[in-house]
């Protein structure tokens, strides 16, 4: 493995630890002494039965979750779960609530206002350029669902706790923020998270459902767009991706055996916001975008005093090992982001250069 490796902190396809890609590289050539690299093996094989078997195994763990949830591995990624959560558990005159925090909550508003689907936008921020979460939201108590994004990476937004839906199941799309801390997974009739972001690369996309929300969907769907084939099939009614699916399988035990669970890695994720914002808190020169109680842990995003300053600030953060700064392309400005695999020590690298850069630039 290269020394010379850069500071990443791209938005996705993001970070990964280290540990996981030294023991992918070594997979390439020869997988657990099947003189076969994991990439050839057959996805109806017994080494990769037990690779999918111990990713689920080990989701199960992290999140406390029993054989009512079943763990799921689609492809698509969170967009095509835009619209497969509204087909599916939207018919006989159901409707679901959704908050809107930004692009990714519109994106799966979208979908559900393609298919005709009877749906109700309870709350959203986009009143103040989608800077906030949303509060004391009242949900209808006859939804079907209350549909979230947990983590906005454009717009640099999360949600610190979860809303109060009065028993209506959430289904959140956690793509960027899905296992960087503990979640009481009684509120939650269904997660989704493309994997990009937090747990592997791009390629698949993990769906944990409750089984009473597999009770919803009707007959008649296309086979592929069903749930329940896939919960029905361990994920395998097709090939799947299963390159990706054996890296977040190692990414799941490097949470778990590496971390420690997730409250350990909330503490990390605390203490690299902690360290990246509070020295932005300390400047003028710096500007966080989001709202103080709304700022994400895993996006953080923010702006110089000039667009000038902003592209002078990136080329020279690529100069000294710091990449994937730039805002994502609708908004401008810039963006570090901190997944799990971001090291604390990246972040006080990143820190380090802003003072340095700003000294030079005020």
């Amino acid at each position: 493995m290269p020394t010379n490796r850069i500071c990443n902190f791209n938005a996705g396809p993001a970070t990964l630890p280290e540990p996981v890609l030294k023991e992918a590289q070594a997979s390439l050539l020869d997988f657990q002494g099947c003189c076969m690299s994991i990439v050839e093996i057959s996805h109806r094989s017994e080494p990769f039965d037990n690779v999918i078997n111990d990713a689920i195994a080990r989701t199960k763990r992290l999140l406390q979750i029993g054989d009512d949830f079943h763990v799921l591995f689609l492809q698509g990624g969170a967009s095509l779960q835009f619209a497969m959560a509204p087909m599916n558990f939207l018919t006989d005159g159901r409707s679901a609530d959704y908050v809107n925090t930004g692009t990714w909550s519109t994106k799966a508003i979208k979908e559900a206002q393609i298919q005709n689907k009877a749906h109700t936008v309870v709350a959203s921020s986009e009143d103040r350029n989608f800077a906030y979460i949303p509060k004391d939201i009242r949900f209808n108590k006859d939804a079907t669902y209350a549909h979230i994004t947990s983590n906005n990476t454009i717009k640099g937004t999360q949600w610190a706790q979860f809303p109060d839906t009065g028993g209506v199941p959430l289904v959140a799309d956690m793509s960027s923020d899905f296992m960087s801390r503990p979640l009481d997974m009684s509120k939650f009739g269904m997660i989704y998270a493309g994997a990009q972001k937090n747990i592997g690369p791009a390629g698949v996309c993990m769906v944990i459902i409750r089984d009473d929300m597999l009770k919803l969907i009707p007959d008649g769907l296309p086979t592929m767009l069903d749930y329940r084939t896939h919960a029905s099939k361990n994920s395998m009614f097709n090939t799947p991706p299963c390159f990706a699916i054996y890296m977040v399988q190692l990414v799941l035990k490097w949470l778990e055996e590496t971390v420690g669970g997730l409250a350990e890695m909330e503490k990390i994720n605390r203490k690299k916001g902690d360290l990246l914002y509070g020295f932005m808190d300390e400047t003028t020169f710096y500007q966080p975008t989001a709202d103080k109680d709304s700022r994400s842990l895993m996006n953080v995003t923010f702006r110089l005093p000039s667009e000038d300053m902003e592209k002078k600030f990136i080329a020279e953060a690529t100069q000294n090992g710091l990449g994937g700064l730039k805002g994502h392309r609708s908004v401008g400005g810039c963006r570090a982001s901190i997944y799990n695999a971001a090291t604390y020590e990246n972040v006080e690298k990143l820190v380090d250069f802003m003072r340095t850069f700003e000294k030079n630039n005020a």
